[in-house]
């Protein structure tokens, strides 16, 4: 009797491990899905930024038509412009609430005095504050510009510059406006940089070519080599851009996805993200310990290879950037030091994870991921742990320190492995002159920037304590070997007299 239960208190405590341990493996695989590179580039787990709100496919859109690789997406307040492209269409979307999104309106013909009234594989879309509808009309060579009736007012066409031969064909596939309403377009095959167009449909030029890097030695193979050699041989071209967004303050994000050395990403001779001004320079700071490129490793693992592949950006009010990966399917964000925030996400069939990620949109400080091959939209809700990030950052640029610093100790608290909660603290120290626990703070995380940045003013403030003392010590050091040389040679002339008087 004894031994049955014994055997049978063994089997309850087994079942209870066993029922214990579930939710704890549950919880692991939760915490595995984000992550964060450290100093030494080791992978470090973290606690989620962003959870998945809601999936929206064609059957919870109530589509009679489903989507057809759709590649475009747009965010106008709480209005979602999809460019359901293989169905030569715009599916207009209305967020109500905090889960729920539904269809208003599709667009698939214009009116007004146009010969062509059908969209052709419209790719991307934007909409002005005056309510004026552009669409990246690729198929039909063009970017219309439409009132909010969808009645013709003008097109953007292909550019008349010498540059461009005949044979070059006009395929404009991404679009972005600014305030006036000038349009600046990424167009298939031409790769001469961002084509700008003025209001009135004006060509003005491209801007922000790539950079074409190339040595002296490929230089002179080029020179002399035969033509069925230099048909063969690789061309010195910029690189041509995959996708654009334009910030509140009218800068141009532009990402690429491809290149040809992908090493030179880690080197920073090549650039996955750019943040161009009017002049089409780049501006983007990259203060981060690695260049913002995405992943750190470019190795084979479940059938993907190479470096990330950004195929879009989003950039949210703080100047937190958001880019997608179209080959991991991840989003990586970087603060607007450059410096990664998060990374969430990739390649399934879960929720949350994706199978050709094609475009990110931001609502709020929500994120929205249009996924082409499974045609649906996902969207992204923060966590407490993201809330605390952004609350952190916010107070930050608003001037309360102090409840910066509060933020980033909490975070701290959840995640003692977050580099940017140490750099956080010790900014916020800094800014409230607490300049020797604003040292500590970098030391920990390597911030040689922010380091010397408080080390000099820790240095000036330690001067400003403690000038009477460095004064006095400056004055003795001066003054008492004088005191003493003047003394000796007092001295020698009272020796001297007394030996003559002798």
């Amino acid at each position: 009797m004894k031994n049955k239960l014994i055997k049978f208190g063994a089997m309850v405590a087994s079942a209870i491990v066993l029922a214990t341990s579930i939710p704890a493996v549950a919880t692991a695989a939760e915490s595995n899905y984000s992550y964060i590179y450290d100093y030494w580039g080791d992978v470090q787990e973290m606690p989620d930024s962003y959870a998945v709100c809601n999936v929206f496919t064609s059957a919870e859109l109530g589509l009679d038509l489903k989507l057809n690789n759709p590649s475009g997406m747009f965010v106008k307040d709480d209005t979602i412009y999809v460019c359901d492209t293989g169905n030569n269409r715009i599916v207009v979307l209305k967020r109500v609430g905090f889960d729920q999104i539904y269809v208003t309106q599709i667009i698939d013909e214009i009116y007004g005095d146009v010969e062509e009234k059908k969209l052709n594989g419209p790719t991307d879309i934007a909409v002005s504050d005056e309510g004026n509808i552009f669409i990246a009309d690729k198929n039909n060579g063009r970017v219309l510009k439409l009132d909010s009736e969808l009645n013709y007012i003008l097109e953007f066409s292909k550019p008349d510059d010498s540059s461009l031969t005949e044979d070059s064909t006009f395929l404009p596939h991404k679009i972005v406006i600014d305030t006036a309403e000038r349009v600046y377009c990424i167009s298939t095959g031409i790769n001469k940089g961002l084509i700008k167009y003025e209001a009135d449909a004006t060509f003005s030029g491209f801007v922000g070519a790539t950079k074409v890097d190339y040595n002296f030695g490929q230089y002179l193979q080029k020179r002399f080599a035969s033509q069925e050699k230099l048909k063969r041989m690789e061309s010195f071209v910029p690189t041509e851009y995959d996708n654009l967004y334009m910030d509140n303050e009218g800068f141009i994000y532009a990402v690429i996805s491809k290149f040809e050395d992908e090493a030179k990403l880690k080197t920073g001779d090549a650039q996955a993200v750019r943040k161009l001004n009017m002049l089409g320079d780049d501006i983007l700071v990259r203060n981060g310990t690695y260049h913002p490129f995405g992943d750190l490793y470019m190795g084979t693992g479940g059938g993907y290879t190479g470096a990330s592949q950004f195929k879009d950006v989003t950039v949210l009010d703080n100047d937190i950037y958001i880019c997608l990966d179209g080959n991991r399917g991840r989003l990586f964000g970087y603060d607007d030091q450059g410096k990664m925030v998060f990374i969430f996400g990739g390649n399934g069939n879960m929720d949350g994870y994706f199978r050709r990620p094609v475009a990110i949109e931001h609502m709020g400080k929500d994120l929205l991921v249009l996924d082409s091959l499974d045609c649906s939209i996902t969207l992204f809700t923060t966590t407490e742990f993201g809330e605390l990030i952004y609350t952190a950052m916010d107070t930050f640029d608003e001037g309360e320190y102090e409840a910066s610093a509060a933020a980033w100790t909490e975070i701290m608290k959840q995640d003692g492995n977050y580099e940017l909660a140490y750099i956080g603290l010790g900014r916020a120290n800094l800014r409230q002159k607490n300049y020797s626990e604003a040292l500590s703070y970098f030391e920990l995380k390597y911030d040689e920037v922010n380091y010397s940045k408080a080390f000099q003013q820790y240095r000036k403030k330690w001067v400003e304590k403690n000038i009477a003392i460095i004064v006095i010590v400056i004055l003795a050091l001066f003054l008492i070997p004088l005191g003493i040389g003047k003394i000796n040679s007092i001295k020698r002339e009272i020796d001297r007299e007394d030996f003559f008087k002798k």
